[in-house]
């Protein structure tokens, strides 16, 4: 069973005749750490003396998140055992045992079995029926939390392509972290009073070439589909995906319009970075060759303002290739 935290995969299958596609994401890693943040250090107390939970000896089950059009569903499926330890009145100690078999996706919160129990060889305590009526409540509602947790924490970012390359997403929350800027990065940077309009820009150009784990018509859609452009950048965008069609993305450092659109094979645009010279721009042309399992893009850029290549290439890397690749899992392969 695999325990790697946010894991994306895109898979893709077949219904009434067209492709539909689903994201799931791995939160079985996540889940276990979680579970035990909320279960270790629980304590109740009473006339008799002190509980609390010490261990979590054993987590076995999995947890995932599937989008499938637009819908979220959660599953997970744990077989819990906790360990507490009780502290009498007159400094006696007790051990004993939660067990939780039964928490699921299929249950709700008041159906769960949740027994309480002193371990092996321990004497009768008044301590076990203060953890059964007062200590169950407790696990009861960290188990919730942990529920609710699940639900809240792994929303953003669950996107993809669904039937005709249609994307279901909410709107990036105002918490969700933005893209910090550097000097190398896509973003605004602190520079000279850009040259006058209509003073000729030195240029120079460059290409790249990257490869995808998806279909060309998932990646052509990535690039000219406002959700999925605003889910990898992780802030607002403004992307009209027709020819003729401007976009503006990353709070204004970026914008510019989609001079051709071949669809699954082609895109052409006029691009540029907030700080270049007023009214420059570059052509950004990116072709993409399918590979059977896998998509390869070649990325031409003309027309960039001579000493700015670095920052244009190393921007495009990092904040178009690897932020594609890591939101929607193109980026490794899923057996």
């Amino acid at each position: 069973m695999g325990r790697n935290l946010d894991v994306v995969r895109i898979l893709r299958g077949v219904h009434m005749g067209q492709s539909v596609f689903r994201t799931e994401r791995d939160v079985t890693g996540w889940s276990t750490d979680k579970l035990k943040e909320l279960l270790l250090g629980l304590r109740v107390e009473g006339p008799e003396g002190s509980c609390e939970v010490t261990d979590v000896p054993k987590l076995d089950g999995e947890a995932s998140i599937n989008n499938r059009k637009g819908k979220l569903i959660y599953f997970y499926e744990w077989n819990v055992t906790a360990t507490w330890t009780g502290t009498s009145k007159a400094g006696i100690k007790y051990k004993g045992n939660i067990s939780v078999p039964n928490l699921s996706d299929e249950n709700d919160m008041d159906d769960l079995d949740i027994s309480v129990s002193l371990c092996k060889d321990e004497p009768n305590t008044p301590l076990t029926e203060l953890m059964k009526k007062e200590g169950v409540k407790k696990v009861r509602s960290a188990l919730g939390s942990y529920v609710d947790h699940l639900k809240s924490e792994f929303t953003q970012g669950m996107i993809l392509p669904t039937v005709n390359g249609v994307v279901s997403n909410p709107q990036p929350s105002q918490t969700q972290t933005k893209v910090k800027l550097d000097k190398t990065q896509i973003g605004p940077s602190v520079s000279a009073p850009s040259p006058k309009t209509g003073v000729k820009v030195p240029t120079c150009k460059f290409s790249l070439k990257e490869t995808f784990l998806t279909s060309p018509d998932e990646l052509y859609n990535t690039f000219i589909n406002k959700d999925m452009v605003q889910a990898f950048t992780h802030s607002a965008a403004v992307v009209d995906g027709v020819k003729g069609g401007k976009f503006q993305l990353l709070e204004g450092s970026v914008s510019g319009d989609f001079t051709e659109l071949v669809p699954d094979k082609k895109i052409v645009m006029k691009w540029r970075f907030k700080t270049w010279p007023p009214e420059h721009y570059a052509t950004v042309t990116l072709k993409m060759k399918d590979q059977g399992s896998e998509t390869e893009l070649k990325l031409e850029c003309d027309g960039v303002p001579t000493g700015e290549e670095d920052r244009t290439k190393e921007g495009w890397k990092r904040y178009y290739f690897e932020a594609i690749k890591q939101t929607f899992g193109y980026g490794a392969r899923l057996y």
